[in-house]
């Protein structure tokens, strides 16, 4: 009998552990679900005329846009390919501004960094620029696009082809924006609120 019981308890144990396992589980797919709801919610879509400000910074309708996961080199930032110094900040740029001739660009974003730019993966057409930049070897990969980097450092193109600083190091000497992450979570849900009542759109000094 009190074998049979034992095996009573060990069964409503085991049941019980599976309940609350289902449970935790539960929980963490309401909570993701949430999640992508609000992300999702919160995405702000710019379409329109572009304008280049550098090789990952656009402004649209009125908009900065900072191209997500990538870092390109400042304007006034210098490369050298076999000893001889070229403008590859400008280059950066002018490539930006080629592919942003490709088709509608419409970027979408639901992060601002701390200059309230909004962080966006934009497309021209049916083109990533965002991955396209990194691939073509005019930006670095900064926190994605890690495969298109491997990719042009290979081949030794864009930046690839010679020497050039990180375009973080070269600002800390120089001084530029240079935390181009996402804000503070107290920050993003100010500006979100600033955006959502008001639409303000202001403008960051260069």
């Amino acid at each position: 009998m009190r074998l049979r019981a034992r095996e009573r308890g060990m069964r409503r144990s085991s049941v019980r552990r599976f309940f609350e396992l289902l449970g935790v589980v539960l929980l963490f797919a309401v909570v993701a679900l949430a999640a992508a709801i609000l992300d999702e919610s919160s995405m702000h879509t710019v379409a329109g005329q572009v304008r280049v400000i550098d090789g990952d910074t656009l402004r649209i309708a009125g908009e900065r846009i900072r191209l997500a996961g990538i870092d390109a080199p400042e304007t006034g930032q210098t490369c050298r390919i076999e000893g001889v110094v070229s403008a590859c900040g400008q280059e950066a740029g002018l490539y930006l501004a080629a592919l942003t001739r490709e088709g509608k660009v419409t970027c979408r974003g639901n992060e601002r960094d701390r200059y309230g730019r909004l962080l966006a993966r934009c497309v021209a057409g049916e083109t990533d620029i965002n991955s396209a930049m990194v691939r073509a070897g005019w930006a670095v990969a900064y926190g994605d696009y890690a495969g298109e980097q491997n990719l042009a450092s290979r081949e030794k193109i864009g930046l690839w082809a010679g020497a050039f600083d990180m375009p973080s190091d070269w600002r800390a000497v120089h001084g530029a924006m240079a935390d181009i992450g996402p804000a503070s979570l107290a920050m993003r849900l100010y500006n979100r609120l600033l955006s959502g009542l008001f639409d303000n759109r202001g403008e960051e000094t260069e």
